[in-house]
């Protein structure tokens, strides 16, 4: 689950790691009023959306004059914003996040990671932060510092100093840039997160350090533990069918292509995929329809398969383990009776109960395309989308 910037700086505030002041506003007039509260000329008015690149987007205004933040705000709030992160579409823009501009002498990047080949979490550092990041990243790695640490303690003052003597800083500011790094540790190890990052981590003409912008995002599977990060979700920026899916406790992703796949086992859904796209499709969706799922669950996954309009053909792709395919079977048929489906259907069961499984999808008399290999279920659906 993502949060908001101005909710990841709330947790950084908490932790002790200094953020600029601003507040969250709604409305135009709201905007206005707050910058009359934090006082001076200089703002920067920040689209509150889940995805990065909202500064090349036009979701990060700097305004010189505080009579000026309500019309800037007019021009993000209510709107889509579109950056390289939000797909077509863009993400709705609710509420924006008036800040003091600060003044920057240099700019850091910060973050703290998991590493899944060492299975520690992995601290991130760069002299050279910004929205360049990634081309930094690219063009000269030497200048993005890693470094692992372990899962059961925080990283302590005295490693994070270490760390940092790679670099430029003097030592008073290592002192305070330490101890930055070791209170994101800290969130992360805390808060099950799987991201706490701070791009960029500013230096001010006066010495100081500030988190002028940050992203936290917390392990789906931690928020049983954090009812206090749980209800922080805003769900208005989250893809519906993904929410829809959740509730069924099934693993939904959208995705660019039409040809909708219901797959039980996310290594079977990701081997569907490819074999799609071998095929020469492209695939709608990953859905995981996990290894318990009954006639309720699979109706659920054809519904929100089908609020995709891109869809021209369905494959399921279904090997029964603890699953029975003759249980599946029935889901399927139920399902198409529900939603009255129109598009083509390609099905391949196999494993435990598959034979009556097909047994009943043959009876049926329903235009149900069936396929006894998962490369002859992938070449079907393909097939069945190019005749269109």
């Amino acid at each position: 689950m993502n949060l908001h910037e101005y909710q990841a700086k709330d947790l950084l505030r908490q932790s002790g790691i200094p953020v600029p002041s601003g507040k969250i506003a709604r409305t135009p007039e709201e905007a206005q009023q707050i910058a009359l509260e934090l006082g001076g000329e200089k703002f920067v008015v920040k689209a509150q959306i889940h995805a990065g690149g909202r500064g090349k987007a036009g979701g990060v205004l700097l305004i010189d004059g505080r009579d000026k933040v309500r019309q800037a705000s007019q021009k993000i709030l209510g709107k889509r914003l579109k950056t390289h992160q939000t797909g077509p579409t863009g993400q709705p823009v609710d509420f924006v996040l008036i800040q003091v501009q600060t003044d920057i002498q240099k700019e850091f990047y910060a973050a703290v990671v998991l590493d899944r080949s060492q299975e520690k979490p992995c601290l991130i550092f760069s002299e050279a932060g910004g929205m360049e990041i990634e081309e930094v990243a690219q063009k000269s790695p030497e200048a993005i510092w890693k470094k692992t640490f372990s899962p059961f303690a925080p990283l302590s003052l005295s490693e994070a100093e270490e760390f940092l003597k790679k670099g430029k800083l003097n030592p008073k500011e290592r002192k305070q840039v330490a101890s930055i790094l070791s209170a994101m540790a800290k969130i992360f190890l805390e808060k099950d997160a799987s991201l706490v990052e701070i791009n960029p981590l500013v230096q001010t003409p006066a010495g100081d350090f500030l988190a002028v912008d940050a992203k936290i995002r917390i392990d789906d599977n931690g928020l049983e533990r954090h009812p206090e990060l749980a209800v922080l979700q805003d769900p208005n920026q989250e893809d519906p069918r993904e929410t829809e899916a959740k509730k069924f406790g099934l693993s939904y992703v959208g995705l660019e292509g039409n040809i909708g796949c219901m797959v039980n086992g996310a290594g079977l859904a990701m081997a569907t995929m490819d074999l799609i796209k071998l095929a020469g499709g492209e695939p709608a969706n990953f859905l995981d329809v996990g290894g318990g799922a009954n006639k309720e669950k699979v109706a659920a996954a054809f519904k929100i398969i089908l609020q995709d309009p891109k869809v021209q053909a369905i494959l399921v792709n279904i090997f029964g383990g603890i699953m029975r395919c003759d249980v599946i079977a029935e889901g399927i048929l139920s399902a198409v009776e529900e939603v009255q489906l129109k598009v083509p259907l390609v099905v391949r069961l196999e494993g435990t109960q598959s034979q009556q499984g097909k047994e009943i999808l043959k009876k049926s008399k329903l235009n149900i395309l069936s396929a006894s290999s998962l490369d002859e279920a992938a070449k079907k659906a393909v097939s069945c989308v190019h005749s269109r």
